[in-house]
């Protein structure tokens, strides 16, 4: 069924603190990365790739909090999100939103296979009429 506005108010608060939560962690773990790094350890492709994404997630907060402390201009964020859709920190996406992205990268995925297995096919093509 319809959720009263008030469950929609509390849903969203929820989503905010879980992600905001996260964001939290996230930082504290990258913030050890790095002092691992200033001592000269290496760390792994894993660990810098979540350090990366961390790093950009703090950069992308920087206008997003804009559109949480500033008074109703919340109602504007899901414009901002259609035109900007990367603005988001990851920790605060949505599970649909995350499978949305994962299938426009396995299509784009399929479809560069398709094109280099045409390409492929093309060249095997020349070859044998060159050489026939």
């Amino acid at each position: 069924g319809k959720k009263s506005l008030r469950q929609k108010v509390v849903d969203e608060l929820k989503h905010y603190y879980d992600g905001f939560h996260l964001l939290w962690i996230d930082t504290k773990v990258a913030a050890r990365m790095v002092w691992r790094l200033l001592h000269g350890q290496v760390l792994t492709r894993r660990e810098r790739r979540r350090l990366l994404r961390t790093c950009a997630d703090l950069f992308r907060l920087v206008p997003f909090l804009v559109f949480v402390i500033v008074p109703f201009m919340e109602f504007l964020l899901p414009v901002f999100l259609k035109l900007f859709p990367e603005m988001l920190p990851s920790t605060f996406e949505t599970e649909s939103k995350k499978e949305e992205k994962q299938k426009k990268k396995l299509n784009a995925k399929l479809e560069l296979a398709k094109f280099l297995r045409e390409t492929i096919v093309e060249m095997a093509k020349r070859n044998k009429a060159d050489t026939g």
